[in-house]
């Protein structure tokens, strides 16, 4: 990429936007070079939305010609452009993340709206107990506590590198993050007694990747494995989960699960024996992906 400048000519924004898309076009690791350059720019220069325009007049300076190039480079390395950037939306956050966690993606915003519709139900007036099993970055528990101030949420992972990038977009949500604990443990083992009986939602995107499966290169060279794969049936994880959840359920609460959408008539006859009864909720591309499962 193009250094800022020399005394003859004064680099602008909009120059080193195009050679970024060019760049990032002729690498062939992106689906969207025009979106991913403007991505890029306006993390090198903290500048984005109606201002990004205003912005490309302005000469590039030094130091943020020095982060775009790095952030191309790492691009062009075939680093997801999630952990190039180092934030993500989700919802209504914008989350930090990095390669101790998952990228948040569409298809879990779902799940988090699902989790949000059960707590309502139960508690019209505010409040409730929700529990993020395997939170990663905490973007479905985060943004239940955001969206649902008055809620009381547990934030659970095995991995202490997740949770302290859970930790850092927690304390990112100000006011509404009060209501937010965070604790350590696989599963259920990191919940405090005293929710036994107590929760109004218990949510989770677990593993649920087959060990066999070939993953894009990347999934497979850059998200953590851990948070990926579950067993030869990729159903090892969704089978605790189940096995676990009533005891901790109000009888009035609902277990919501993302799974992939061949795990789904599985996962809906666990629980189903397990004295849930199951509903199946399709993601956006309209795909078979979460199911709500209420105690009978």
């Amino acid at each position: 990429m193009s250094d800022e400048t020399s005394n003859e000519r004064t680099v602008t924004w909009s120059e080193l936007h195009e050679e970024t898309r060019l760049v990032l076009h002729r690498s062939g690791v992106v689906e969207n070079p025009a979106a991913e350059a403007r991505w890029i720019v306006e993390e090198a220069t903290g500048v984005s939305g109606s201002d990004f325009v205003d912005i490309l007049r302005q000469p590039a300076t030094v130091r943020g010609v020095a982060h775009l190039d790095a952030m191309v480079e790492r691009r062009c390395g075939g680093e997801p452009i999630q952990y190039v950037l180092g934030v993500w939306s989700f919802r209504a956050l914008d989350l930090m993340i990095d390669e101790r966690v998952l990228i948040p993606r569409p298809e879990t915003e779902v799940v988090a709206g699902l989790a949000i519709e059960e707590l309502d139900r139960q508690r019209p007036n505010g409040g409730g107990t929700v529990v993020d099993l395997g939170t990663g970055s905490g973007a479905i528990g985060l943004s239940i506590a955001a969206e649902r101030s008055a809620s009381r949420v547990l934030l659970t992972d095995r991995s202490p590198e997740a949770l302290a990038v859970a930790r850092a977009n927690l304390a990112g949500l100000g006011l509404a993050g009060s209501g937010v604990e965070i604790a350590e443990g696989s599963w259920f083992d990191a919940v405090p007694e005293r929710f036994l009986g107590e929760c109004d939602v218990l949510v989770s995107n677990p593993p649920y990747i087959r060990s066999v499966d070939e993953l894009p290169t990347s999934v497979r060279d850059w998200e953590p494995h851990n948070a990926l794969h579950s067993g030869i049936d990729g159903l090892d994880d969704l089978r605790i989960i189940v096995a676990n959840a009533r005891q901790w359920l109000r009888m009035s609460g609902a277990l919501v699960l993302e799974m992939d959408s061949t795990q789904i008539q599985d996962v809906g006859e666990m629980a189903s024996r397990a004295g849930f009864d199951v509903s199946v909720h399709q993601d956006l591309a309209g795909l078979d992906r979460a199911i709500v499962a209420r105690p009978t």
